[in-house]
Order: C-alpha cells, then structure tokens, then sequence
C-alpha cells in the first residue's frame, strides 16, 4: 500500500516515487522534518523541508482516505448490495468526496419522503418513471395509479407524489450527476451577495459600510480570490450580507432528465421531469452550494494561511541589530510612555514612565529625563512600539534627536502579544523584579536584538502580518505557524546556554518539558561544555538527542565543532577531513591558523572527498561549510535594518514623490509599506506583479524598497504607491537620453490622464481595502492594523529584513530568468527593489 501512496504522491509533488517512500519511513520511525531534512539528505535525494512537510500532510490524508474506504466497503458488504462495478468504482477513489459519493446510496439515512413513500409500498410505481423497456401509451395516470391507493395513500396525486419522491432521491444519489454537477456549478456558477434588509443583524451601522462594496454583487465561483471569499464570509458572519451561489438550473436539468432512461409509460414521462427537477432543486443543488461554499472557504483558509506562514517566516529571520545599548519604548496616553534600557546582552539597565502627552510641562519633564538616560547609558538606538500613541511618540523622539544633536536612531517595532508576554509565566520567571508594564518595554527593546529569540515567546497568531487570521480555520493555522516556527529556528540553530524555555522547545525532537529541564540543568549545574552533556538532562534520551544535537550550539565548547550544524554522528567524517587538511580539531580554535585552514579549504571538492571517504556528498558539503564558517548566523549575512532620525507628515508628501520605505505587511491583493507616516502606503499587485504573480512572490515582510506615490487621500488616510510608475519614470529618462522621445509621450499620457491612472490604487480600495481594511472597526484588528481608530496602528516599520538563507535573492532570481531566457519585472531593478529577500 505504501508503494501505491507513494507513487501517487511522486506524481503530485514531481519527485521520485523512492524519495516519498523513504521519506514516510523516515516519518513514521519518529523523525522530525528538519532533521531529516538536514541531516538524511542522501537517504531522501535532499528533500526540502516544505516537500517533506507536503509528504507529511498527504500520507495522512491517504491513510485517511484508505481507512475510510475500507469503512465504506464493509458496510456495503454487509448489506449484501456490493457489485463488482461498484467495487472497482471505490477502489480507484483517490478523494475523500468521491468515496462519499459513492456511498452515498447505501448509507444509513434518517426517515425521509422517499423512505416513508418505500414503506407505503411505491417503489413499483417509481420504477414505472424510469422504465424504458415497457411501451404503453393506453395507460392513464388513474389506472397507473389505482393499486396503490390505500389507508396511507389517500388518491393518485398522493401515490405520485410519493413516486416523485423515491426517484428524486434515487437521482439525487447517483454518483455520477454529483460529480458533474459539482464540476459544472464550479465552472460556470457565481457567488451573489446583497446587503440584509435587518439592519438589527448587524452589529453596528458602520459594519455594514463596510461591506457596501458587496451589496449588489456577483463573481464567477472559479475566479474569486481567497480575501474576497474570506471577506464575504465575514460580512455573512456579521450580519451584514446574505451570499448564495447561482447557476443555470434549467440547462442542468435538462441535462439530467435525458441522461435517465426514457420512460416508456407515456403517461408517466412529464411526472419523472417533475422529479428530476424537485431533485435538482431540494436535494442536489443546495447539497452542492454547501460543499462548494466549503471548498471555497477551505481553499481560501489555506491560502491565507499561507500567506500568514510565509510573512511569519521573514519576520522571524529578521536579522538582529547586535551591539546595540536600546531603550525600549511602549507607548500610551493615560498610563504614559512605559520605558527599560537593555544593554548588548539583552540585561535590563534602566526603567521608567514619561508622560509624553499630558501637557506642556509632562512634555518638558520627559525630555529631560530621556535625555539624561541616553547619555548615560550612551543609548544608540530607541525601539518605538507601534500600538497606541506610537506616533505621538515617535514625534516626541525625532525632535528629541534633533534639538539635542543626540548620535542614535529610532526604529519602530511590532509590539504585537507584548501585553500577553509581560503578564505570562515566562516573563514573570525572566523579569521578576520588574513591573508587569515594563516587561513589556523590555520586550518591544529585545525584539530588535535579537527577533526571533523574543518573537517566539509569543502566541505566532499575535504577530498581526497575515489577512483574516481571525475567519480562518484556527486548528490548521495554528499548526502551520508551529511548523513555520520550528522551521526558522532550527534554520538559525539555538545557543544552548542562553537560550529560554520558549525558543528551546520547537528545537526538533525537544518537548516544552525537556526544555524546562535543560534551563534547569544549566542554572543546577552551569554551562554545558560539549553536546554530549544533554544526554544528562532529565528526559532527553538517545533518540531525542539525535534529533536536537545538530540543531544547538555551544560557542565556548571544547570542541569546536559543537558551534557549528554539524553532527555528533558526523564528528569522525569532519575530523578526518580537518586531519587530511594537515590541522586538528585543537588548531581550528587559535585564530592565527585559521587562515590558512580556511584557504585550504576553499581548495577542496566536496564530491572528491565524498569518493575519498566513501560519505555521502550533501554530507561533506555540509561539514565544508560548517567549517567554513562556524557560529554562522545566517541572518548575519543581511543588511542592516533602516532606521530613522526624522519624522515625516502627511503634508511632506504628495503624488509624485519618490519614497523608501519597509514591507509591512505582504497580502493576496498587495503589500503595505511602511515609509515614516502614520499609516502605510498600500501598493497593490498591478502597481509590482506580472498577471500571474502572488504578491509574496516579489515582496517579502521587511523588504526595503522605494516605490512612488501615486494617490493621496488624507479624509481616508489612505496612501497609493506603485513601483511600476518608478519604472516608467527611468525608463523615459533612458529614452529621452537615448534620443527616443516616444517613451517620454507615453510617460506624459499616462501623467494627462489625471487621476484616472494614478488613482487605481483609490479606487480598487472599495473593494481591496473593505476586504482587508486599514481601519477595519469589528474588532480584528490583527487582520490589518494599519489604521485602526483605536489607535493600534499595526505599523511594523522597523525595517528588519530578512531571507532564511536565501539573501542570494536577486542574484539567483535574475539568473533563473536568464536560464529561462525571460526578461526581468523591472529592468532598473538595484532602483524599485533597495533590498529583497525574495528568491
């Protein structure tokens, strides 16, 4: 069975039948996705890890599939109605829905018309509607009817309605009109919706504006996105819409009606018409509209899940601004401006409330206060929360910089879960003498240290960088952020001794039990010397020390072979290559050799060693570059993040004006970026994607990138951007100074249209922007923040970037498309993209 699943599965995903099934038997011994995808490459023909994670999801499903055919099969059977036909048809079902529609007929169902008109006798007299062998036109409906008749069926309406009702549902379970219908509604179909005429089933007024956009409005079913489907779903939740699916009835009918046998009772024909047509309507068609209602909202859950999994993932890899002395701020009205200072190694320095909007003299106080902090911690740079009166502050703190001529930057950064944290059990373990409040200035400071180390102690569902993560199905996002999260962080590998419970626990094959135990190892017993030391902690075994090992990092160890990814098992393969090398393990710690060891190394060939040393290639290669470059960080490798002295204003900007800024948020119809104001500039897909690119193709969370602003709308404090207009410019400046005006006329066209072209933005916002609303007022604010009248402007602009290894983006994208021999997006593209993690 194993080898059928496989084949299938190689056939789904492009990749060798062995390679699946090697992959599953990796699986079900109890291996970890990143462990097999780091260190059983030769076993698995390297594997990703999101083709393992793909295996892993469609082997359960299968196996799934598999128990309940044999369900279906045995309830059949014992009913003693099995065919071969029938079971040849089961057999081959390779969908959950196309078992069920064959069971259909046989399962057990609850008393319906059709089972009270069997019990009254009537199924001989339906079976008279679907005869084609009998020819008789002398027979009237009355003498058809007249042997039926009894104490249950009072007269022949009654004796041919029960009829009706048997063929309907017998038609209705046909297998074969399900699938064709369910394909053609699919294709030919459409979702209307309309506003509800109670206006009390909303919750407010101001909610239905929101979806005013749908209040006469109708889409085919194939070519709705997954944010308009989420957001009728919504509005339907609310209250606010009523949605149905349409399709041409009568073309279906007619199609069912002459796929059934022809009656050969004449008088009987217009009566099998009737109930195919009652079938239709009762029980296929809203049967249909409720499973493609379904599909439609379970393929738009894991799109959006999706695009939430891919923007956690670049916001986890941020890289960390190192060598920072920071002073976290987390901004309020009331309760003021909450503030900690931490020094390089994240340890907290100072703490302290300013009212920095109470007034003149609240203000003056403030100043002063922070002032002499900053000088006397020598703070280099200010980590601004975004929620409430994060402007206001930021205000505050580029004045501040300004007047006083003070060397240092500030950034804003997601606060996001920072209320949930202070108040937690880990915090309170981590910070105990400190106030609940100021815990979460710590925090908003140590996330630009170090982001991933502080991000997750956080609920991932919290970070607020996806679209709907609130509709969506909570069970399936919650296991893909997990997986998005043991993914990055076994990616950029954990320090064993200073990591927290909360980052050590998605390390693969440690349980959040086993993380405690080593934090309580460490403070018991001191810093781990070597990796063989974890098989001392409480719970963690043999098995499960393979699986971490790889994955922690010991910087001060003994050997120095544990500051790197490569294996205790590989350990014997790294010092024989190290000792053909003419060095020892001793030698790879004095700094006045490793020179020349690196240069020798960049000498080597991994497949010549592999030959040599009869190991597998990926493996040697592997170990190359773990001695390459040990205690790598891969975000090390990334630019440093944008940060500010100045502020900007509305009124700084206007249409036209070249702007830079960071990626916020990456969405189905777009992308948020963040470039100093208050609310973030929208660029839609048509302003940066090919037709058929996804936005999250081209962009990434924290991308920097300059785009141009191509509306501005302050009553609704929206903001249009486009890269392409950028483009355009350059490109007709590179005409003009090639002597080809035509591009420049081109370019002034587009200009003379007025608003018509640079407001596309604008006016795509009433149906983009009420699917995913800056100021969306139900109370999601997560869904998009940016400007939410709450004040919790979910603005990250702290311009972290990030690529999981991938910061080759560019570089590698440009000569994919050369090999594809394709043009590029963007032919200035060092001038649209600053910085991109994108392959």
């Amino acid at each position: 069975m194993l080898e059928k699943m496989s084949q299938y599965i190689a056939a789904e995903l492009g990749v060798n039948a062995w390679q699946v099934k090697v992959a599953v038997e990796l699986l079900d011994e109890g291996n970890t996705v990143p462990f097999i995808a780091r260190y059983r490459k030769e076993k698995t023909g390297e594997l990703k890890d999101e083709q393992l994670r793909e295996i892993e999801e469609r082997i359960k499903y299968l196996r799934n599939l598999e128990q309940r055919r044999e369900e279906i099969v045995r309830s059949i059977t014992e009913q003693e109605k099995m065919t071969p036909e029938l079971a040849t048809a089961i057999e081959g079902a390779m969908k959950l829905q196309e078992l069920e529609d064959l069971y259909l007929p046989y399962r057990p169902k609850k008393r319906t018309r059709a089972s009270i008109a069997r019990e009254r006798g009537l199924e001989p007299l339906a079976q008279l509607m679907l005869d084609d062998k009998t020819e008789d036109t002398a027979s009237t409906v009355e003498s058809l009817t007249a042997p039926f008749i009894t104490e249950d069926v009072s007269d022949a309406e009654a004796a041919l309605q029960g009829a009706m009702d048997i063929v309907a549902e017998d038609v209705s379970d046909r297998a074969d009109f399900r699938a064709y219908l369910r394909d053609a509604i699919w294709r030919q179909g459409k979702v209307k919706t309309v506003m509800t005429g109670d206006e009390e089933t909303a919750e407010t007024d101001e909610v239905r504006q929101l979806f005013l956009h749908y209040a006469d409005y109708e889409e085919p079913i194939h070519q709705m996105p997954s944010h308009r489907i989420l957001a009728i779903n919504r509005g339907e939740k609310l209250g606010a819409l009523k949605v149905s699916l349409t399709a041409p009835d009568e073309t279906y009918i007619d199609y069912m009606v002459a796929a059934l046998p022809e009656t050969g009772v004449a008088a009987l024909k217009e009566y099998k018409a009737i109930a195919v047509a009652d079938a239709y309507k009762r029980l296929i068609f809203p049967a249909m509209e409720r499973e493609i209602r379904k599909t439609l909202t379970e393929n738009a859950d894991e799109q959006a899940i999706k695009v939430f999994g891919t923007n956690l993932r670049n916001l986890l890899l941020q890289p960390p601004l190192a060598g920072h002395v920071i002073m976290g701020l987390d901004p309020g009205y009331r309760m003021g401006c909450k503030m900690a200072v931490i020094d390089v190694q994240g340890n907290v320095l100072d703490q302290g409330i300013y009212h920095l909007t109470s007034g003149e003299r609240g203000k003056e106080a403030a100043k002063k206060d922070m002032v002499a902090c900053i000088r006397k911690w020598k703070v280099t740079l200010l980590s601004i929360g975004n929620g409430t009166a994060s402007y206001e502050t930021e205000q505050f703190v580029s004045q501040l910089i300004e007047d006083e001529k003070l060397d240092c930057h500030y950034i804003i950064t997601n606060e996001a879960g920072a209320s949930v944290y202070s108040a937690s059990k880990l915090a309170i373990e981590e910070l105990p003498d400190l106030d609940v409040s100021i815990r979460g200035a710590v925090s908003i400071a140590r996330r630009v240290q170090d982001p991933l180390a502080e991000s997750v102690k956080i609920d991932p569902k919290s970070i607020g960088v996806g679209q709907y993560q609130h509709d969506v199905n909570q069970k399936q996002l919650s296991e893909t952020l997990d997986q998005v999260v043991e993914t990055v962080v076994n990616h950029v590998g954990v320090e064993l001794n200073t990591a927290s419970p909360a980052i050590l626990e998605h390390v693969a094959g440690i349980s959040a039990a086993v993380a405690n135990n080593i934090v309580t190892y460490r403070k018991d017993n001191g810093a781990f010397n070597n990796r063989k030391e974890l098989l001392k902690v409480k719970r963690l075994g043999p098995a499960a020390f393979t699986q971490c090992a790889g994955f922690l990092r010991i910087k001060d160890s003994q050997n120095p072979l544990d500051n790197t990814p490569v294996h205790p098992e590989s350990y014997d393969l790294a010092e024989t290559i190290i000792k053909n090398l003419g060095f020892t393990l001793v030698e790879l710690n004095d700094k006045a050799k490793l020179a020349d060891f690196h240069t020798k190394l960049a000498l080597v060939n991994a497949e010549d060693v592999a030959k040599e040393l009869d190991a597998g290639v990926p493996t040697v290669r592997d170990i190359l570059e773990a001695l390459a470059k040990p205690g790598r960080d891969p975000r090390e490798d990334l630019p440093a993040p944008m940060t500010r002295k100045h502020i900007m204003s509305l009124e700084d900007v206007k249409v036209g004006t070249v702007v830079k800024g960071t990626v916020h948020n990456v969405v189905d119809f777009g992308a948020f970026v963040d470039f100093g104001l208050k609310v973030n500039g929208l660029l839609h897909r048509s302003e940066f994607c090919r037709r058929n690119e996804h936005p999250s193709d081209v962009l990434a969370v924290g991308d920097i990138i300059e785009a141009e602003i191509i509306s501005v709308e302050p009553k609704r404090n929206r903001i249009g951007l486009s890269m392409k207009a950028l483009r355009d410019k350059e490109k007709a400046a590179a005409a003009v100074a090639a002597g080809d005006d035509s591009a420049q006329r081109n370019h002034n066209r587009r200009d003379s249209q007025g608003g018509e072209c640079q407001n596309r933005d604008s006016q795509r916002g009433d149906s983009r922007n009420r699917d995913n609303r800056n100021g969306n007022r139900n109370g999601n604010r997560n869904d998009n923040r940016n400007c939410n009248r709450n004040g919790n402007r979910n603005r990250n602009r702290n311009g972290n970037r990030q690529d999981g290894g991938n910061q080759n983006r560019n570089r590698n994208q440009n000569n994919n498309r050369q090999k594809r021999h394709e043009p590029a997006p963007f032919e200035n593209n060092n001038i649209i993209i600053v910085y991109s993690k994108k392959k």
